[in-house]
């Protein structure tokens, strides 16, 4: 941890990518041969998800801008998560609360809404959104 990054705390502790590469970068590639490549292949596997670098793992998030690394449950190993892949949750068909969204992602409800906002916001979103509602 970066003297920058103690006074944050543990939750909000990231990693830069750069520093992912001096770790472990020559990891053996063998591994990935393993990983599903679809949610088909997926959707039965072992459960918590072992495969945390999944973009739909709920153990990690990466921003695609800056490329660092922030740690939902930074006290808790990636085995000990109820729940690990938000592909799963989304499965279950329930209509979560801001609350329960702000649980699961480790965030605040007013954080969880702003998202939602956020997501709104996004032509895609709308196009799902508006299809959905004409299938109703």
């Amino acid at each position: 941890m970066t003297r920058r990054d103690e006074h944050l705390g543990p939750r909000w502790r990231s990693l830069q990518i750069r520093d992912l590469r001096r770790i472990g970068a020559d990891a053996d590639a063998s591994i990935d041969e393993d990983r599903p490549r679809t949610r088909g292949e997926c959707v039965d596997g072992e459960r918590p998800c072992p495969w945390v670098g999944c973009r739909h793992h709920l153990y990690l998030d990466i921003n695609p801008q800056t490329g660092t690394i922030k740690l939902n449950r930074p006290n808790l190993e990636p085995w000990e998560l109820d729940e690990s892949c938000s592909l799963d949750v989304g499965d279950r068909g329930d209509r979560l609360t801001l609350a329960a969204v702000g649980r699961l992602l480790n965030i605040t409800r007013e954080r969880a809404r702003q998202l939602e906002q956020i997501a709104y916001r996004n032509p895609a979103v709308a196009a799902l959104r508006l299809e959905i509602s004409a299938a109703l």
